[in-house]
């Protein structure tokens, strides 16, 4: 099949088809071929003769180097990555969402150069801008995330990359990342997303102008609660600078969570379509309850960032927050403590149901967050929403 018939198939099909090369899933000396790639553990790599080590080089992306390069595992996840965002050169992993973005924050930056950083941004991605870029010598300017095309007031000569992150983890809003990476573009400047939320599926993010898309693989893409990874996928200008910055930096990720990775990937668009709807249903519910003072989820037709969303999105996750009306943080305890199918845990994503409390007040600096009422954040899962609406009623009992 040509790279333009492969283009050209749909996401649902991109992800069952990518990264099985006959070449990792087949031996003809045995006579035919497997679904899966099977699991490749190696750090040693043997080679027939001291020739043969020669001729093999460093261009290792897709060919048996060194463990810490990648075997067929590595290599058929990042490719199946890659298939879901047309126009992408490649896609490189790492052992965790944050490692994903500290690497390509360094690998993008340099001392002396100016970062615009969204002001919604995951928390850890905040404290490496604060912390380690500092010292290299990058400064971070924290920006509003409804600037919109206004981001060209921010830029200077200094100014090598924009970060978005669309919505916002904790507060949900939605960026206009069209009007901001044509600007970029315009510029010379690279723009990074943090697409976890609403993964490739949903928003195709080199499709709207970004050059870097980040996902945490650990929330929906793996599905399942039991692994940990990252990926940067990038377009050709930016990726051989992604791809020496991780080599330089001794970024490997173990080949048997690729195969749980990969499984997990085989099946992200029918669990985000059920995310979509479970959220939805438990949203709309919240929303029309009268201890709840307001519910942050940009499917809502009342959410600020609801035309952005349906105008740039092609459907909902299941991660969103809402506000407990006229209540203190004792109460909101109670609510959080009373829920026995969600559980209370970090990370989202995952075939179960989560809820964390949540204080963005604490880590924002260019906007203020001065909502006076508690803010509880939930990841639906698969099960029945009725079962999770149950729960949440509980809840609000203990109120």
């Amino acid at each position: 099949m040509s790279k333009n018939d492969e283009e050209s198939l749909r996401p649902a099909t991109r992800l069952v088809q990518g990264g099985r090369r006959p070449e990792w899933t087949g031996d003809p000396r045995l006579g035919g071929a497997v679904v899966n790639p099977p699991v490749w553990r190696a750090s040693t790599i043997l080679y027939d003769n001291v020739a043969d080590l020669k001729a093999r080089g460093h261009a290792t992306h897709d060919k048996l180097y060194y463990g810490r390069r990648g075997t067929p595992n590595v290599w058929a996840l990042a490719d199946a990555l890659t298939d879901l965002e047309p126009g992408a050169e490649g896609t490189l992993l790492y052992p965790s969402g944050v490692a994903a973005n500290s690497a390509g924050l360094l690998a993008l930056l340099s001392p002396g150069d100016h970062l615009l950083m969204v002001d919604s941004a995951y928390e850890p991605t905040r404290a490496f801008c604060n912390g380690m870029l500092a010292r290299m010598g990058v400064r971070t300017t924290y920006y509003d995330p409804l600037i919109g095309a206004g981001i060209a007031d921010l830029l200077t000569d200094q100014t090598k990359l924009i970060f978005l992150e669309s919505p916002g983890s904790l507060t949900f809003e939605v960026q206009d990342v069209p009007a901001i990476t044509a600007i970029a573009r315009r510029r010379g400047i690279v723009t990074m997303l943090d697409n976890t939320w609403a993964t490739p599926l949903l928003f195709p993010a080199l499709a709207h102008g970004v050059d870097v898309a980040m996902m945490s693989l650990t929330k929906y893409a793996g599905g399942h609660s039991d692994a940990m990874m990252g990926s940067l996928t990038a377009t050709r200008a930016v990726w051989p600078k992604l791809r020496s910055a991780a080599y330089q930096l001794g970024q490997a990720v173990s080949p048997d969570d690729c195969a749980m990775m990969l499984r997990g990937l085989r099946t992200l668009d029918v669990r985000m379509a059920r995310h979509g709807e479970n959220g939805l249903a438990v949203a709309n519910w919240l929303a029309a309850r009268a201890e709840v003072g307001r519910v942050l989820h940009p499917a809502l037709s009342g959410d600020p960032g609801h035309a952005l969303w349906k105008r740039d999105f092609n459907g909902t996750s299941g991660l969103f927050g809402f506000t407990l009306k006229g209540v203190d943080e004792a109460a909101r305890t109670r609510f959080i403590d009373a829920l026995s199918h969600f559980g209370i845990g970090f990370s989202w994503g995952g075939y179960e149901s989560l809820v964390v409390p949540s204080d963005p007040a604490t880590i924002r600096s260019a906007t203020l967050w001065t909502d006076p009422d508690p803010l509880v954040r939930l990841s639906i899962g698969l099960e029945d929403p009725a079962d999770l609406i149950a729960d949440l009623e509980r809840g609000f009992a203990a109120l």
